[in-house]
């Protein structure tokens, strides 16, 4: 039973290794919203997730002899850092297998805290199939990422901080991938204050957790597409499972495009980099239906490689009609290059690339075609530019392409 008495256990045991995240306030979200908006920065734990916290808690409730034998999960890279991290204080052995399509900085991180790393599958599901295959084999004991009430535990002591921190919360957002964190932090809400709204957060293409709620059984998906690979699982645990009936909410579904728009806006307004999984609850902030109420939004780890960041930064300004990119047909003749500079500069567009294409038609002299990527305020400013080209005689037309 997950009950307050282990819950005060937990997070005395879970301060050995991890770093205070004080609750943020968010003035731009509290603005967007209406409501008074606080941000957990569980990005900013020391492995940059908070699943360290049920991997620690859980691995301090093991017996020697258990821990001797080695210890083995499988994760999509934040429980796996934290398995590696917690079994490295306790001198244990840890081998890790995580899904082939694991971003390269949690594998490098993984390994760096002195785990084996076994690459295997393309989702976590088959990841933890291996696992559990070599558990058997090599007599390591398993540490479930999220189906064990006693990481679960270890997790929820998130919600001990927030209550700490602002007692009268009144609504508090989880990102759910097998729900660990949303068993975790809603039972200890509940048992603090059963007024309280935990509301999960799952993306729209993973959302295992609110196919089960719907059946009242544990459901498994057929496939899952997400850049969200923190929280993309098929199957919720079915351990936890009653506590999460019992004690969330509701679910909230998140599309891929719009955690693009959030990692922009948790960027620019509070400097901080958070993964997708961790920006399912920034996102969700706008579908709350509520005004004038305290609300925490979990970001739960900032674990985004390189490649990932910049994907998502190109993608998210082009959403947002802040780089675009727009076609001119002009005649191949001096001077015309220059007219177009021109009419862009009266407008205040910053140009980022120009291609110029001679062979878009067999009659050069009629028109060759000129591409320009554009930077600009946002969608007014964008319209302005077209309107401008289009008073010149251009004819522009928006082409979609990445920078």
């Amino acid at each position: 039973m997950l009950t307050l008495d282990k819950f005060e256990e937990a997070s005395e045991k879970v301060r050995e290794v991890t770093l205070e995240t004080k609750l943020v306030y968010s003035d731009y979200f509290s603005e967007q919203t209406g409501n008074k908006v606080y941000l957990k920065p569980e990005n900013m734990q020391f492995t940059g997730a908070y699943k360290v916290r049920g991997a620690y808690y859980k691995i301090s409730t093991l017996s020697d002899e258990e821990r001797s034998k080695g210890l083995i999960t499988a994760s999509a890279g934040n429980h796996a850092q934290g398995v590696a991290y917690a079994a490295k204080c306790y001198g244990c052995k840890a081998v890790i297998v995580m899904p082939t399509t694991t971003p390269l900085i949690k594998v490098n991180r993984t390994k760096s805290y002195g785990a084996e790393v076994v690459l295997y599958g393309d989702v976590y599901d088959e990841a933890c199939a291996k696992a559990y295959e070599l558990a058997e084999e090599k007599g390591y004991t398993f540490i479930h990422p999220f189906d064990d009430p006693v990481v679960a535990t270890g997790q929820g002591t998130i919600a001990m901080e927030i209550f700490k921190e602002l007692p009268l919360v009144e609504y508090i957002l989880v990102p759910i991938g097998g729900g660990g964190l949303a068993t975790g932090v809603s039972t200890l809400a509940k048992l603090l204050n059963p007024k309280i709204k935990v509301i999960g957060v799952e993306p729209a293409g993973a959302n295992c957790m609110q196919e089960s709620f719907k059946n009242g059984k544990v459901t498994t998906l057929p496939t899952v597409n997400t850049i969200a690979d923190g929280t993309a699982v098929k199957t919720p645990g079915s351990n936890i499972f009653p506590y999460i009936q019992k004690n969330l909410d509701d679910i909230i579904t998140i599309e891929d495009d719009e955690l693009i728009g959030a990692f922009l806006d948790m960027v620019e307004n509070h400097k901080m980099v958070v993964e997708n999984s961790g920006l399912l609850t920034v996102a969700a902030l706008k579908h709350l239906n509520v005004k004038d109420k305290r609300v925490v939004s979990i970001l739960s780890g900032g674990n985004m490689d390189v490649i990932t960041m910049s994907s998502v930064v190109q993608q998210g300004l082009i959403f947002r009609d802040r780089i675009f990119t727009v076609s001119v047909l002009l005649p191949d003749k001096p001077g015309e290059l220059a007219k177009v500079a021109d009419t862009l500069a009266k407008q205040q567009g910053n140009v980022i690339k120009l291609e110029h294409n001679q062979f878009v038609t067999t009659n050069r002299s009629a028109a060759v075609e000129l591409r320009i990527t554009l930077e600009c305020f946002g969608t007014e400013h964008k319209e302005q530019i077209m309107d401008a080209l289009e008073r010149a005689g251009y004819k522009p037309k928006t082409v979609r392409t990445m920078i």
